[in-house]
């Protein structure tokens, strides 16, 4: 999100080295940089007229220590500004969801039709399963667009949690009403309502959303905005928190596009938190929002907290005390145990992801590796694993010339990569023989993230 501004940034820093201390000329240039930037990505001019009276403001009235340089110190000012743009001066609860009413806790979806209400839904639903450990009931109040609550049951399945039917002849008021009655029967801590969305604004759209909202009174209506829209971003929130009482955004495809200006320009319009960001087209690429982390990422400055969040998923402790127990007493590394660490490596959401939450000079050193090709190759040698017997398995020295064959035929590659594999697991069967105890859990920990194939 917003590459150019932390080009831009990066740019800035450099020219200003030398410097003795922030004066109003050198000042001056930065904001320049910063400016273009910011407008480049989409950013509303009001908001950028702001940020940058606020930053100016702060930055000359700056000291610099002496560990810094001016150019590192006025990308400070940045990155607190930036982070109060996108809420950090809300407050540290304003982006959390509220759950204070009576259960089921309704949380009403609103936005534009081709911006991922739905997929969020399910995402949501996801989130709230498993990181808040809810019962959730999801139901689509949209029977205008074809196929749409069939796809809602489709992912809320994905997810696990648990679906309203409906059908498209039912009112919108109706159908809110009835899930609620279920929910709270069923002993549904959260109700999720897909709404109806346009491809434009229309009165009519926004009398229905309005009557939902007043039937069935949500403790949170957020409003579900396409970070690549840019300034169309602008209008349709304004419209929106016009006709709700928005409690805060949901930022997707954050991932798609280099400017994401939507996320600064949204919050400033409405005055609302953004609360989730849709970070992938995975079911898990939701992530609750924050935004000093997200201005770190955005300056270049990575988010490691993330990371490490990302890691701790993605590890099974268990399974890892086990391994090492395992080859402590004696016992061998095989086939098994392989495909075991390959899985974890596919749990940490892939090699994009995590670059993406590095700081920039990382991502610029890994700039060449092919992520998608590395991430494939994992694939391939699960694949491969499934195809052997659960001899071959535990004795992976009986796989000659023609078990080969055989192994490489049902997985659907060639024999070259079977051996290529074969080689892998040979040399991660030395690594686990030098290592015991401790020694092996360190380096299992430090192993999650890297993808075979990189290098």
């Amino acid at each position: 999100m917003l590459d150019n501004l932390t080009q831009r940034l990066a740019k800035v820093v450099k020219t200003m080295r030398g410097e003795a201390r922030l004066t109003e000329t050198n000042t001056a240039e930065m904001l320049r940089e910063v400016r273009m930037a910011l407008l480049e990505a989409d950013v509303a001019l009001p908001a950028v007229r702001e940020f940058i009276a606020k930053v100016k403001e702060k930055a000359l009235g700056e000291e610099v220590i002496g560990s810094l340089s001016p150019g590192q110190a006025l990308v400070g000012v940045v990155q607190r500004e930036l982070a109060a743009l996108m809420g950090a001066d809300l407050g540290p609860d304003a982006a959390q969801l509220s759950f204070a009413q009576q259960p089921p806790a309704i949380i009403l979806m609103a936005g534009l039709q081709g911006v991922g209400k739905t997929t969020t839904v399910g995402k949501l639903a996801k989130y709230l399963k498993e990181q808040k450990k809810k019962k959730v009931l999801t139901v689509s109040a949209d029977v205008y667009r074809p196929a749409a609550i069939a796809q809602l049951e489709s992912v809320t399945k994905q997810v696990g949690a648990d679906f309203f039917p409906t059908t498209a002849s039912d009112k919108p008021v109706d159908i809110a009403r009835n899930a609620l009655d279920w929910a709270k029967k069923h002993y549904h801590d959260v109700l999720i309502i897909d709404t109806a969305g346009r491809l434009g604004i229309d009165e009519a759209m926004m009398q229905e959303i309005a009557a939902v909202h007043a039937a069935v009174k949500p403790v949170e209506t957020l409003f579900v905005v396409d970070a690549m829209l840019g300034q169309d971003a602008i209008n349709t929130a304004k419209a929106f928190n016009d006709a709700l009482p928005l409690t805060g955004i949901v930022l997707t495809k954050l991932d798609g596009d280099s400017r994401g200006g939507a996320a600064l320009s949204v919050r400033h319009v409405t005055g609302k938190p953004i609360k989730f960001a849709g970070v992938s087209e995975k079911l898990d690429g939701l992530e609750a929002f924050d935004p000093a982390r997200m201005a770190n990422r955005v300056l270049g400055m990575g988010d490691i907290l993330a990371l490490v969040e990302e890691a701790r998923k993605g590890v099974d402790e268990k399974a890892a005390a086990d391994l090492a127990n395992k080859i402590k007493v004696g016992g061998r590394f095989d086939m098994n145990d392989f495909k075991a660490q390959l899985t974890q490596m596919k749990k940490m959401g892939g090699m994009a992801g995590l670059l993406d939450k590095l700081p920039a000079q990382f991502q610029q050193a890994a700039s060449g590796a092919n992520m998608d090709q590395a991430e494939k190759q994992v694939r391939r040698m699960v694949g491969i694993i499934d195809s052997m017997t659960p001899a071959e398995r535990a004795k992976p020295e009986l796989i000659k010339a023609n078990r080969k064959r055989r192994i490489a035929a049902g997985a659907g590659v060639q024999v070259q990569e079977v051996n290529r594999m074969l080689t892998q697991y040979d040399q991660m069967q030395t690594m686990m023989k030098k290592l015991k105890g401790g020694g092996l859990m360190k380096m299992m920990r430090g192993m999650k993230g890297m993808m075979p194939g990189m290098r």
